[in-house]
């Protein structure tokens, strides 16, 4: 603040004056025995006092009176080793207004030399509103938790409820399949194989939801996997797929990565198997990759198959949307939804690239984690 050689003085207090009244926050400077001598406009306004009400006055006529004691001990404290102080340090601070009413504020701290006078500028935002907002953000969170688990344990119920009667409808019009067959007229074969396909695709929906029930919950911790082991493993499960579609699948060198080995099982089974799957003429060829990529992983399954048309790259990750008759292929129509919440449960994005007739890439990513993480 002492000016240098050859400015003008005046010229630089004025200066300083109106940067001081525009500044955004409120700003109080106090000298070596914490006695305001400066204040701006803002600081008038927060606090309710006039300029000269505050001028002269110890710094403690802004802070409530249960933080007096515990303010001198810190205010010596720091006039001992001045330091900056960044706005937002961690603390929980209070100030008064003249009225008496507290709220809450930031403040940051900085040491200024003003000839043989040690100064102090405070920077004081009020941050009332977005504590209160922080804690509207926080009690929803908490509220969205409480009802995700309830949901949860709402389609484990539900789930398990109406597996057994299902079972039971499956089981007897089964039964009715073998033992009635060809015995009735071809009418009642038809509605009989109807009836056995409807209970059939019931259980395996109702599976299905309870999968995408759960894929986005936290039950499960993380831990370091070695994805190289996972799809080697699903490989292994889906070899009669891969043996009766005459498909080949490969990978390339895998990372190990903090995360949910069940559901990284889970997700490279469903895109695996959907490569394989929705194949075309040629027998499938799929190939699985990761590429690092800063602080991520992009992982990559790419095949042959029969391709997808962009306007509908979205449309694939929503629950119940299919492209294809079951007809066609067989499925819930569920898969790729729960492949997107588990890779967002993971902290990454999942989406596709393709052209009918020309394959498809999946492409999702991973946050990185060193081995030794």
């Amino acid at each position: 603040m002492t000016p240098q050689s050859g400015e003008n003085p005046a010229h630089l207090e004025g200066t300083f004056r109106a940067l001081l009244e525009f500044a955004p926050d409120a700003v109080v400077i106090v000298d070596r025995s914490a006695r305001i001598v400066i204040v701006n406009r803002q600081a008038e306004e927060m606090f309710g006092y006039d300029r000269e009400e505050l001028l002269g006055k110890p710094i403690e006529a802004l802070i409530p009176q249960r933080y007096h004691g515990a303010h001198v001990h810190h205010r010596d404290q720091y006039i001992h080793d001045p330091r900056t102080r960044p706005m937002g340090a961690g603390l929980e601070l209070f100030a008064r207004r003249k009225d008496g009413s507290e709220f809450q504020v930031e403040i940051s701290l900085a040491p200024v030399s003003e000839g043989d006078d040690q100064l102090v500028v405070s920077i004081v935002r009020d941050v009332t509103d977005r504590k209160a907002v922080e804690a509207q953000l926080r009690e929803s969170a908490a509220e969205l938790r409480q009802s995700n688990a309830e949901l949860e344990q709402f389609a484990y119920v539900a789930s398990h409820d109406l597996q057994e009667p299902l079972r039971m409808v499956a089981s007897y019009t089964q039964l009715l399949s073998r033992r009635y067959k060809g015995k009735l007229d071809d009418d009642a074969d038809e509605f009989i194989g109807y009836a056995v396909d409807g209970a059939t695709r019931m259980q395996a929906l109702i599976n299905d939801l309870l999968t995408y029930a759960r894929a986005g919950t936290r039950e499960r911790p993380m831990v370091l996997t070695d994805v190289a082991s996972i799809v080697d493993s699903v490989i292994a499960d889906l070899t009669p797929s891969i043996t009766e579609a005459n498909a080949t699948v490969t990978r390339s060198d895998l990372p190990t990565l903090v995360a949910d080995p069940v559901q990284m099982t889970q997700l490279f089974q469903n895109l695996i198997s959907n490569a394989i799957k929705f194949r075309g003429d040629t027998p499938p060829a799929v190939r699985v990759t990761a590429e690092r990529d800063k602080h991520q992983w992009r992982f990559g399954i790419e095949d042959n198959g029969i391709g997808i048309a962009q306007e509908y790259a979205d449309r694939i990750f929503v629950i119940f949307r299919r492209l294809h008759s079951r007809d066609e292929y067989p499925g819930t129509g569920i898969g790729l939804s729960i492949c997107k919440k588990i890779v967002e449960r993971h902290g990454g994005r999942i989406w596709v690239e393709s052209r009918p007739g020309d394959g498809s890439t999946f492409f999702f990513t991973l946050p990185a984690a060193e081995r030794n993480a």
